[in-house]
């Protein structure tokens, strides 16, 4: 294993190269599907909520789990005034080992990623819950999630029209040009919440603030509405009155998690909600009539990142992309450690460098 024994590294410009490349609306697709089947073996999972470090200013989250065969971490932030110091809301980067052996096999920025496994867990749930037919998307917040969740909500369920609201209208003005040349798709700029809302069949929430807001309010909700949370993702922090919540079909990741951070942190603890692989396989199901509303309360779980990492390690493998590196020392004699160090200080061992991998190209 020594001969082979390196680590593939894709850091952020490798993984938005290979996502170009691939194109966005099919890696979305992709990704979704990846998750799907994740979520269908649920049972194979060790699975917990992540270890969250809070501070006034944002958190940072560890997200582990594993099925025995691969284990899959994912470090992340979430930092609403990064913004006004140049830098993205959420950051994050993922790790993809063997377990047999707990070599890392992966290494990667998962920034991107994220985006994409958030936008196809979103697409994918509604695909289960939102009224057929549905083809108009009101889109709350619109900050860097925001062209992901509109073409995953396109390319998966067909959604035409969006009305696009932000407190900040540069932000939409700037989802509208970079979706512009997306052929069958709409998009135009809602001057207030209740104006997003207006004949739309799908109401996604993507904002940003820790706080405990109300986005929407059960007077803005309609019959049959879907309602996709996303903004709502810690402790203290929620998008919907709680009175949505009490009328409403809710969907969940994983409901440990989402106790604790989701918009059904606001409901007592035996508040009835259903896990998205139940939905998935068919043992419950996402819409019971035309009239209900529903609510995919969504707060992101690990094993949409290792679905995330799992089809980055495939996709860059198949298309060569990323470098491989020695991320890990790994001596001749593994019981030398010391020795082997010398002889790197000392310049012994050639071939460090290791060459990055053919271009997409």
């Amino acid at each position: 294993m020594k001969e082979t024994a390196r680590s593939l590294f894709l850091d952020a410009n490798d993984v938005a190269r290979l996502v170009a490349a691939l194109g966005v609306q099919p890696a979305i697709v992709q990704m979704a599907e990846h998750v799907r089947q994740d979520f269908l073996r649920w049972d194979a999972f060790d699975k917990s909520a992540r270890l969250a470090s809070h501070s006034a200013r944002g958190v940072i989250e560890l997200m582990p789990v594993s099925d025995g065969i691969q284990y899959a971490f994912k470090y992340v932030n979430g930092h609403p005034r990064n913004a006004q110091h140049g830098m993205p809301t959420v950051m994050a980067c993922g790790l993809l080992a063997e377990v047999e052996t707990g070599f890392p096999l992966m290494l990667a920025d998962l920034t991107l990623a994220t985006a994409l496994r958030t936008a196809a867990t979103s697409a994918l749930a509604a695909q289960a819950m939102a009224r057929p037919g549905a083809r108009t998307m009101a889109l709350i917040g619109n900050g860097a999630q925001a062209e992901f969740q509109v073409l995953a909500f396109h390319a998966m369920l067909g959604v035409r029209e969006i009305a696009a609201y932000d407190v900040d209208p540069a932000a939409t003005a700037r989802l509208m040009r970079n979706l512009a040349g997306v052929p069958g798709l709409v998009i135009r700029a809602a001057e207030s919440v209740q104006a997003a809302l207006d004949g739309a069949d799908i109401v996604s929430t993507v904002t940003a603030d820790k706080t405990r807001a109300t986005i929407l309010t059960p007077a803005q909700v309609r019959p049959g509405m879907h309602l996709n949370a996303v903004g709502g993702d810690c402790p203290g922090k929620t998008e919907l009155h709680a009175d949505i919540l009490r009328q409403a079909r809710i969907v969940v990741e994983y409901e440990p998690q989402t106790r604790i951070e989701g918009e059904i942190q606001q409901l007592p603890a035996d508040a009835p909600v259903t896990e998205l692989w139940q939905v998935l396989a068919g043992a419950a199901p996402g819409r019971a009539a035309a009239d209900e509303v529903t609510v995919f309360d969504s707060v992101g779980f690990a094993l949409e990142d290792y679905a995330a990492l799992r089809w980055l390690y495939a996709a860059a493998h198949a298309r060569r992309a990323g470098r491989a590196v020695e991320l890990v020392a790994m001596p001749p004699d593994p019981r030398n450690l010391y020795g082997w160090m010398m002889a790197q200080a000392e310049g012994r061992d050639a071939g460090l460098e290791l060459p990055r991998l053919a271009s997409l190209a």
